[in-house]
């Protein structure tokens, strides 16, 4: 999303993004087979222990064989985007300049598709590489309404996603993310803003106030990421779309009375409008 040609500055665009001045310049460089593997176990341990931190993930690698210091794993989580789940105090700084805003559904009864959506990013390991995906789900039916992967966690694909789920589906009353600086910079926040939709923020580290997308990251990883090595980003593309199209049509859901997030979605929209 940043344009070396635009009248706008680098740095002004980076600062809408919510990026590093140094980022502009900096060239990646691919990791390692051994990182790819460590990042790999460290995504599932974060799955089934999201509690555990550096140090405990240090521990659980080292007992399965693999001699690694806590310092490289917490560079490797940073890396993934993950960090363990727990109540801190003044962590509530997602990027400076970044306003966070105040959550928006403790004790609100969810009652209709379109009253909330939510939005988070998780990372996809490849057989030889990573990327990450971001969805936007619509909280009462658990539709996914639009996704987009990316090869770095910058704001422009959340963007990307956002709008297309604005433009098929139209706007909803309330849209919850996290305090990351994706959805806190200005680029994401005035789409909302420009669309008169409130917005609801996570405390941070509080993975309940998320939940319903965590449940389903968990679902995506067990069901299809990790039964498939994706050879490429394509590869990876193709594979959670089809995941994606089997989630909302086929795939029963034990808190819709096993019915399909397709289902709930289009069959209480007239009465959602209606009320």
């Amino acid at each position: 999303m940043i344009e070396r040609g635009h009248r706008l500055p680098l740095t002004r665009q980076a600062e809408l993004l919510g990026l590093s001045r140094a980022s502009l310049y900096y060239t990646p460089v691919p990791a390692s087979e051994r990182d790819l593997k460590l990042m790999r176990r460290i995504d599932e341990l974060h799955l089934e222990l999201p509690f555990a931190g550096a140090r405990m993930l240090r521990d659980f690698l080292n007992r399965e064989g693999d001699p690694v210091g806590r310092k490289h794993v917490a560079t490797l989580m940073r890396r993934m985007g993950i960090e363990a789940i727990y109540r801190r105090r003044n962590t509530s700084r997602p990027h400076p300049g970044h306003p966070v805003y105040p959550y928006l559904l403790r004790g609100l009864a969810i009652t209709r598709p379109n009253q909330v959506w939510a939005t988070d990013i998780t990372y996809i390991p490849m057989a030889r590489g990573f990327v990450y995906l971001v969805a936007v789900m619509d909280w009462y039916t658990r539709r996914i309404l639009a996704w987009r992967v990316s090869n770095s966690m910058t704001a422009d694909f959340c963007i990307e996603a956002l709008q297309e789920a604005l433009a098929r589906y139209g706007a909803p009353e309330i849209f919850n993310t996290d305090q990351g600086s994706q959805f806190t910079c200005p680029a994401f926040t005035e789409v909302l803003k420009a669309h008169h939709i409130a917005i609801s923020m996570d405390g941070k580290g509080c993975w309940r106030d998320n939940v319903f997308v965590e449940r389903l990251w968990k679902s995506i990883k067990y069901e299809e990421v990790y039964l498939h090595a994706y050879e490429s980003v394509s590869a990876a593309k193709a594979g959670l779309g089809r995941y994606i199209t089997f989630y909302n049509t086929r795939r029963p859901h034990a808190s819709l009375d096993r019915r399909t997030p397709d289902e709930v979605y289009f069959e209480s929209l007239p009465l959602a409008r209606a009320a």
